[in-house]
């Protein structure tokens, strides 16, 4: 069985003021194991930030634990912020420094001895070993999104977060990053990612917590979360639908796209296909392809953060 590396339990955070007091985390539990790529998402608003916030040590929770790595937030936080790297959503690196200085310095201030330093090493991980010496200034968007990720590195620890790591990175960027973490997770690194990326998440991730107005909404396996999906729709390229002005099966919804494309949404646990089949056999239509869709994480999260 894996370990667990973080463990919250009970996690409250309130804000107050005097009109009213607001619950940015409430009663949140949930654990990551080692290894793992855990997904936290949530819209805007959530809780996501005031989470990391308290991890990183700049808001204090109100109530509830929080272990990392073996050591209780309350008792050893210095602990807990050398067993986690967080890379920031914002690209913050001095333009004058390289990557490999920018790495020395930042293992000092973590007070990581230069015998101990893995400098190059890490430079190699994230593929910048050919920019080590270059100006910060001159790497391109990706190159400094790689550069947080190893900056977060320079201590060693065993937990990883990375807050919107791919905003405003274009697709190739992207694929190149997601390539070095998956890299970085296959040598142990626990991975917890936030993103509003979902199809990012549904990729990436073995499990994933959602969170909805500091509520914990949903805590599964990403296959599992997919599997909550109770509707399936199929794209259908027909011969003509020209003579058709109607179409109505019981248990089965229809939209017509154009003269040769119709959509058809029906549940999953109904087993009627044949039924529609023998209707459009009846009624003249000739079926040239089928798409299907059984829906994303963008189907579910959207049932479950709409209200």
């Amino acid at each position: 069985m894996n370990k667990i590396v973080l463990s919250v339990e009970g996690l409250t955070k309130i804000y107050s003021n005097k009109q009213k007091q607001n619950k940015a985390l409430n009663d949140i539990t949930f654990s990551v194991k080692q290894g793992e790529v855990f997904g936290l998402l949530g819209p805007n608003g959530a809780g996501k930030t005031t989470f990391l916030s308290i991890l990183a040590g700049t808001v204090e929770k109100t109530q509830g634990k929080i272990n990392v790595w073996g050591f209780d937030l309350d008792k050893n936080p210095r602990q807990v912020r050398a067993s986690i790297g967080i890379v920031p959503q914002e690209v913050n690196l001095d333009a004058f420094f390289s990557p490999k200085s920018l790495l020395e310095l930042q293992a000092g201030l973590y007070g990581v001895t230069k015998k101990d330093r893995i400098t190059n090493i890490i430079l190699k991980m994230v593929s910048l070993e050919k920019q080590a010496n270059s100006y910060s200034r001159s790497l391109s968007g990706g190159m400094k999104r790689r550069l947080l990720i190893a900056k977060a590195m320079v201590h060693q620890p065993p937990v990883l977060i990375l807050d919107e790591p791919t905003a405003g990175v274009d697709v190739d960027l992207r694929k190149n990053l997601w390539s070095n973490v998956k890299e970085l997770n296959k040598e142990g690194v626990t991975i917890i990612l936030t993103t509003h990326y979902l199809f990012e998440a549904q990729e990436m991730c073995d499990r994933i917590a959602i969170i909805d107005k500091g509520n914990l909404v949903a805590l599964d396996t990403t296959k599992k979360l997919l599997e909550r999906i109770s509707t399936k729709k199929l794209v259908l390229k027909v011969d003509s639908l020209d003579n058709i002005k109607h179409l109505a099966i019981d248990g089965f919804k229809f939209e017509i796209i154009d003269d040769k494309t119709l959509s058809i949404m029906y549940e999953k646990s109904s087993n009627k296909f044949q039924l529609l089949l023998q209707y459009f056999n009846k009624i003249g239509i000739k079926i040239t392809d089928i798409h299907t869709d059984d829906g994303d994480l963008e189907d579910v999260f959207v049932e479950l953060t709409k209200n």
